[in-house]
């Protein structure tokens, strides 16, 4: 029994626990990056609602700017918030009703849909896999398999009585 803890205490030591500080961010490299995501999401918006990309291009265009001026915040101001907190505050307060210009973002956003931008960057999210992640996954063995399927089932599970709930109180 002393063994495997030994042999736990050693694998939690080789796990990536250093996270990036995002108040040392490089905003015009994640400027860049966004770029591209936002090139990719009007593609997919494109395929998948038939929408030009010219309609969706302003609504684009003020994600893309919300999502700098957050990232900029998260950068420059002196406490600590997380990135996604800032852009998820601009985007909220850029959308409140009665503040200038709310009307036009709301007008402008709505020719994009949410499942087509999400789609591209869930996908690159499953399989962007590190070395580490490889590491981690050889060491777990076959147990984490069995758990992840159990996880996935009960999240698809819980997600259909959660439906299922509402559904039958909507009639």
């Amino acid at each position: 029994m002393a063994n495997q803890t030994n042999t736990s205490a050693n694998y939690a030591d080789d796990l990536p626990l250093n996270a990036e500080d995002e108040r040392k961010i490089d905003v015009v490299g994640h400027a860049g990056l966004l770029l591209i995501a936002c090139a990719i999401g009007l593609i997919a918006n494109w395929v998948g609602t038939g929408t030009s990309p010219l309609t969706a291009l302003p609504g684009m265009a003020t994600l893309y700017v919300a999502c700098i001026v957050g990232l900029a915040l998260a950068r420059f101001v002196p406490f600590y918030l997380p990135g996604v907190a800032w852009v998820s505050l601009i985007a909220i307060l850029i959308t409140i009703p009665g503040v200038p210009g709310a009307t036009w973002v709301s007008e402008k956003v709505e020719h994009l849909n949410f499942l087509a931008l999400a789609t591209p960057a869930l996908a690159y999210g499953g399989l962007a896999l590190t070395a580490s992640e490889f590491a981690i996954a050889r060491r777990s063995g076959w147990k984490i398999v069995i758990v992840a399927i159990c996880v996935m089932v009960g999240t698809y599970m819980g997600s259909v009585v959660v439906a299922d709930l509402f559904l039958r109180l909507g009639q």
